[in-house]
């Protein structure tokens, strides 16, 4: 089943170079851009569900103790006033 037509806000067409031209839709064989100004269309296969890039973000697990360790405080000293 196709999916609604939808422009893409700052999009250039590669061919013709005109902005917000270019409308985006699913097919059953994949995702299709097409220029509404020249014309132009492509099809761009869907992909195989690919593992997510690692990066420091992801990758670091939350197994940092949250809970106090030590409170410190420190006293002032008498005013030599």
């Amino acid at each position: 089943m196709a999916s609604p037509k939808r422009f893409i806000a700052g999009a250039i067409c590669p061919r013709c170079a005109e902005m917000d031209k270019i409308m985006m839709f699913t097919t059953e064989e994949g995702q299709v851009r097409e220029c509404v100004a020249c014309g132009f269309s492509d099809q761009q296969a869907d992909l195989e569900e690919t593992a997510e890039l690692q990066t420091r973000v992801n990758k670091r697990k939350n197994v940092d103790d949250h809970t106090v360790k030590q409170v410190v405080f420190f006293k002032a000293g008498a005013n030599d006033d």
